[in-house]
């Protein structure tokens, strides 16, 4: 059985009102629990959690600190393409966005990658719009394969596929898939993807299924917050986290917790997260789902992300740029301008060709990053915090 049948009889509404009606006295009473399950879990993100936020993060702290030690994995994404035939509301790259666009060669990903080697990363997520055209299983396989030498970790977010178009790129030397089912509410779902593959919500959640049956051994999942209700969300991932763990066991499992940022196209979010029910999340997850990987980028500001470190994330990005050819100005000679999906020609001296002095590229990214410190800030605080940071956990000579 796949999760979509679990999900279609998931009691989500249930689920929120005995949340938001929970006492105290019952969160303090999941807290206690051994093997805490779902029901304990929406007690953890309710109101009377929120109450007892300074117990959550004590219990958080204490638990990761004994599953994983203290320790944060750094990563950074690397745009390959902002081409894209999907048209979502919330997103930069969406098809009908006038933005300037470019697909990265190999040999600039190459160029990009040891960019990012010299500032200490080992591992590396590579991300892309969903174009065909441009972004197919042969040209992700060829960006692995040639990265593979020099980047132990690659993982990929990318539009989802068969599992027989995923297995060349394992082969190539690929080991993780990341995939955000952007929002379990089927409505909003409808409503925010308008046209393009991405429609399918079906096809969609069954994604890290199939990237685990091709062989990926570190499967990501999340939602964005900001499109619905974060509490009905949050229970939806963690269901979805709870059947991964026990159908694709031995899979790692991460869970991003990404919030709405400004974009192309000026969306705004339709639902509110605070900090405080932020960090209240982290500490739930941790909490119900004591393995899982827990992912932070710099979608969220710097003073933040310092506080939630202790509390429960493993996984933390730094110095990033969400455009291709961010790090190096890689690919920027093919740079296009598209309007609702059509390449436009740009005029020779117009504005778009202009450096832009704080700027590598002048391509267009997926959003506004919020924590803007260089990649030794970010370590050198998280040295300052009595953590390591870690840039290499994996190697493939482990398994050949």
């Amino acid at each position: 059985m796949s999760f979509v049948a679990e999900f279609n009889a998931l009691p989500l509404p249930a689920l929120v009102r005995r949340s938001l009606s929970a006492g105290t006295a019952a969160v303090r009473a999941s807290l206690n629990q051994t093997q805490p399950n779902l029901e304990d879990f929406a007690r953890l993100i309710s109101p009377a959690g929120g109450e007892l936020l300074e117990l959550l993060c004590r219990r958080s702290q204490a638990l990761t600190q004994q599953r994983f030690g203290k320790v944060i994995r750094m990563f950074a994404p690397l745009y390959l393409s902002n081409e894209c035939i999907n048209n979502c509301k919330y997103c930069g790259f969406s098809r009908d966005n006038p933005i300037l666009r470019v697909t990265l060669s190999v040999e600039d990903v190459l160029r990009e990658a040891r960019a990012l080697k010299a500032q200490g990363f080992r591992n590396l997520l590579l991300v892309a719009g969903e174009h065909p055209r441009f972004v197919s299983n042969g040209y992700l396989a060829e960006c692995v394969r040639a990265l593979h030498a020099e980047i132990p970790g690659i993982s990929l977010e990318v539009g989802p596929m068969e599992t027989e178009d995923y297995r060349p790129i394992v082969r190539a030397g690929a080991d993780g898939l990341v995939v955000y089912q952007e929002t379990y509410d089927r409505v909003v779902y409808s409503e925010m993807h308008t046209a393009g593959p991405k429609r399918d919500f079906d096809w969609r959640l069954e994604t890290p299924e199939r990237a685990y049956a091709a062989g990926f051994r570190r499967l990501g999942i999340g939602a964005l917050y900001g499109l619905s209700d974060w509490r009905q969300e949050a229970i939806a991932v963690a269901a979805h986290a709870d059947f991964l763990l026990r159908n694709c066991w031995k899979a790692q499992l991460t869970i991003s917790l990404p919030r709405l940022r400004p974009c192309a196209g000026e969306f705004q979010p339709l639902t509110h997260m605070s900090d405080r029910e932020l960090a209240q999340l982290v500490c739930a997850f941790r909490l119900v789902l004591p393995d899982a990987g827990l992912v932070l980028s710099t979608r969220e500001p710097a003073r933040l992300r310092d506080g939630l470190i202790p509390l429960g994330v493993t996984l933390l990005s730094a110095g990033s740029h969400t455009e291709p050819g961010g790090y190096t100005g890689a690919g920027r000679e093919k740079i296009h301008h598209t309007e609702r999906g059509r390449i436009v020609e740009l005029a020779a001296g117009s504005s778009e060709w202009a450096p832009q002095s704080d700027r590598a590229t002048n391509a267009t990214g997926q959003f506004e990053i919020a924590d803007e410190r260089s990649v030794a800030e970010v370590a050198e605080l998280i040295r300052r915090l009595g953590y390591e940071p870690v840039w290499k956990d994996w190697d493939a000579a482990l398994t050949a």
